[in-house]
């Protein structure tokens, strides 16, 4: 008797899928690709046709230029040689999906990256009881318990209204943490404007042709000191401290990252108010989601696999972990 999931094949480069002939997530370009989102160490250019949410394929457009896209919405099916292929979503930013893979009488999910958090900028991550579910790993260590995120958003604000002559200098990873962080503040009822490093602008412009009503945003560049005072700047986390940020009115440096819970994460980028918002699940999450689902196994990728794969075998659930090649870009 053959065992279960041996349809699908992990390799370092992504997960292929002979009876569909198609990769999931490849790092390298590919015939037939599956995108679960538009982050980069999920997606990559160079395809020879694509399958994702239409947001994902936008923004994989406004990334890389035009792609041999297929729009797959959610909820809806396609069969691709031996495999009914379906999506749904995966509540990690614009887009994000799980796929799910019906073959053979059995149901694997790919989860991609994913959060159980509330987020007003994406569709809420959808469970799917199946017999194999494939996770991400991310913050996969018990010492990983995010804070509320309002309790975050309330000492950035404390932080702006105390200093009137300063700015906020938000680093926000540019797809999904950024949006998020600027919604957030709005359902804070701060209809401020809110400044942008450059590098921010057309992804707040591609969120916004999806419905995603951000509110009053403008360019920070070319801006006088004096405009920028008591106001938030989002910017690359890779901006915070380099000659870009020093235009700016005394700012307190803030960083919006998952990370943040680790304090020497905080020191070493000098950031002055760090801010734990991710856009991963935290440990509980993740082990929340596996008792809710119920699958026979759990494949761990993205992160800290040991960990879960131990938490999973001592509840007398199969894991293993799968060597993907991940790059963890995302400073969440």
């Amino acid at each position: 008797m053959p065992r279960l999931g041996s349809w699908i094949e992990p390799h370092p480069t992504g997960l292929y899928i002979p009876a569909a002939d198609a990769w999931i997530d490849p790092s390298t370009p590919r015939e037939r690709a599956l995108v679960t989102h538009g982050h980069a160490d999920h997606a990559r250019g160079g395809h020879g046709s694509v399958l994702a949410t239409a947001e994902t394929l936008a923004i994989m457009e406004c990334r890389y230029g035009p792609q041999n896209g297929q729009a797959i919405a959610y909820g809806e099916s396609v069969r691709m040689g031996d495999v009914e292929v379906s999506f749904v979503p995966a509540g990690h930013v614009l887009g994000s999906a799980q796929i799910i893979l019906d073959h053979k009488g059995e149901r694997i999910v790919v989860s991609g990256d994913y959060k159980r958090r509330p987020d007003p900028t994406c569709a809420p991550f959808e469970p799917v009881p199946c017999d194999i579910f494939i996770t991400e790993a991310t913050f996969g260590l018990p010492v990983f318990r995010h804070p509320d995120t309002g309790s975050e958003m309330d000492r950035l604000l404390e932080a702006l209204h105390a200093n009137p002559d300063r700015c906020v200098l938000v680093g926000a990873y540019a797809l999904g943490k950024a949006q998020r962080v600027i919604m957030e503040l709005r359902g804070r009822n701060h209809h401020d404007p809110i400044y942008l490093h450059g590098a921010m602008q057309r992804l707040c412009e591609l969120y916004q042709s999806f419905g995603v009503e951000l509110g009053d945003l403008r360019a920070a560049t070319g801006v006088k000191k004096e405009e920028l005072k008591g106001r938030i700047v989002i910017s690359p986390p890779s901006a915070l401290n380099d000659r870009w940020s020093r235009r700016l009115p005394d700012p307190i440096t803030a960083m919006a990252s998952g990370w943040m819970r680790v304090r020497q994460r905080a020191v070493q980028k000098n950031v002055e108010l760090p801010l734990v918002i991710s856009d991963h699940a935290d440990w509980d999450e993740l082990t929340a989601t596996l008792q809710e689902i119920g699958p026979s196994e759990v494949w761990v990728t993205h992160g800290r696999e040991e960990a879960l794969v131990h938490w999973c075998m001592t509840r007398q659930i199969k894991a293993r972990a799968l060597a993907l090649a991940h790059y963890e870009d995302e400073d969440d």
